[in-house]
């Protein structure tokens, strides 16, 4: 059932303008440095100039510490994981990050998807269990901030929703989103949903709501005041200010002693850092000043939302000269011999000429159990990274796009090989990110992560014109 966001806000205090610098500064008074488990790459969209991680031995997180940045991001991909799988790989980011802190305070984000989809409660407990194993800190509340306003998601009343362009809103579980194979859910109120995917153990009436009352009235710090064992949090977001309003908040909460964790959707690292909002990169910075390759850029697609399709069928009615490869999911999955040889060949002989559009086939193919669903993603994934790996060798791409969670943190580490990178910006306002690569294979490569559901139906061609508009 849509409703009408003006009519939701009458009630509410107008919201209070906050600088950055405010939230910088007390930031920068506190002497933490966020470390960021990013489920997939997509959560980088909405920063910039911040260390990006692919793998987490102790040395790589004393390489994103030594740049001083006040947040690092680490790749797990947990969301392309089963749970035993996600949990291991949570301990070992917190405990090598521990080990490779050097007497640098850190604090704990659990980046995930702003439509609710990921391993939750897993995750944040797994996290605060591996803390207090580690140092025998207890965790007070876990702060859960899904909103993204830049890609029309946010949270009112304790309710999450999507904006549907005209005005309205669209409580998230009567979304697409909702229905995932492997993350599916029922509930768009935050503390009901909290309920469902913890199977009873936090009751909704026993989660905290931080609502525009408290964040826009200043009172998140004594909201939690009294928070204990992990209890959950929900905090309301509509806007910047919003975002920078609960940070100050929360950092007062922090001051005041609370130990608290982080399920968030993109933007509230920005917000929780003081960062500027950044303006989209241009061409010439996207490739930081440098001359591209020669030949075309790779654009690789595995999303199957119905946006993505949408924007794949743009970008092929609307850049012509690009050659369009297809990869047969059916086939891959019957084993057909020379599926990828084949692809990986086409690829090749395209960048020669210009740039390539490689795309998964878009009939979705789903198994009977989520777990079934994730190993067919799975398997299409090491396609698509062969292919990109080959291309990569024979011949580097002046520009990659990665379309997609799962596709663009494969593309990234394994096809691209990319272990550290710094992510500059964004390439369209506050949404979709580009990394530059720090040594190995693809150094001098820009790669742009572009999440499955965000933009408009034209926006995949709108980045890759942009890329595309610098000579070689």
């Amino acid at each position: 059932m849509t409703v009408i966001e003006s009519e939701l806000l009458a009630g509410y205090p107008a919201e209070v303008e906050v600088p950055a610098s405010e939230v910088a500064a007390s930031v920068a008074a506190s002497g933490r440095t966020l470390v960021v488990l990013d489920d997939d790459p997509t959560g980088t969209q909405s920063v910039a100039d911040l260390p990006v991680l692919t793998r987490w031995e102790s040395s790589d997180l004393a390489w994103a510490f030594a740049q001083h940045a006040p947040a690092v991001y680490v790749l797990t991909n947990t969301r392309s994981l089963d749970p035993a799988e996600a949990e291991v790989r949570n301990r070992e980011v917190v405990r090598n990050a521990l080990a490779a802190a050097d007497g640098r305070a850190l604090g704990f984000v659990s980046r995930s998807d702003s439509t609710l989809r990921g391993h939750f409660p897993l995750e944040p407990e797994v996290i605060a269990d591996e803390l207090a194993r580690a140092s025998g800190a207890r965790t007070d509340a876990v702060v859960i901030v899904p909103a993204f306003p830049d890609a029309g998601r946010v949270t009112i009343g304790g309710t999450h929703y999507m904006r549907d362009g005209a005005g309205g809103l669209i409580p998230v579980a009567e979304t697409e989103f909702a229905r995932d194979a492997t993350f599916g859910f029922t509930r768009s109120r935050l503390a009901e949903y909290v309920e469902e995917k913890s199977g009873g153990r936090y009751p909704a009436r026993d989660v905290l709501v931080l609502d525009l009352d408290v964040i826009r009235g200043g009172r998140v710090a004594d909201a939690l005041d009294a928070a204990t064992g992990g209890v959950p949090a929900v905090a309301d977001v509509v806007t910047e200010n919003d975002l920078r309003a609960l940070a100050l908040g929360l950092a007062e909460a922090e001051r005041r002693g609370k130990s608290l964790l982080y399920r968030v959707g993109p933007p509230f690292v920005r917000g929780r850092i003081g960062q500027e909002v950044r303006a989209p990169l241009t061409a010439e910075e996207a490739f930081a000043g440098r001359a591209p390759g020669p030949g075309g850029g790779l654009v690789v697609i595995g999303s199957h939302v119905g946006l993505t399709t949408r924007q794949l069928d743009v970008l092929r009615a609307e850049h012509q000269s690009a050659r369009v490869v297809e990869l047969e999911v059916e086939k891959l999955l019957e084993g057909a011999a020379g599926e990828v040889d084949a692809v990986a060949d086409e690829v090749v002989a395209g960048l020669a000429d210009g740039d390539v559009v490689l795309h998964t086939s878009r009939a979705l193919v789903r198994a009977d159990t989520p777990d079934g669903s994730l190993r067919i993603a799975r398997t299409v994934s090491t396609a698509l990274v062969d292919v990109v790996r080959r291309t990569l060798a024979a011949h580097p791409p002046r520009f990659v796009v990665a379309k997609g969670g799962i596709t663009s943190s494969d593309v990234a580490s394994e096809g691209l090989q990319i272990r550290h990178a710094i992510v500059r910006g964004p390439m369209l306002p506050g949404i979709v990110s580009l990394w530059e690569p720090v040594g190995g294979p693809a150094a001098g490569i820009p790669y742009v992560v572009f999440p499955g559901n965000v933009g408009d139906d034209r926006s995949l061609l709108d980045v890759v014109r942009v890329l595309a508009s610098v000579g070689g």
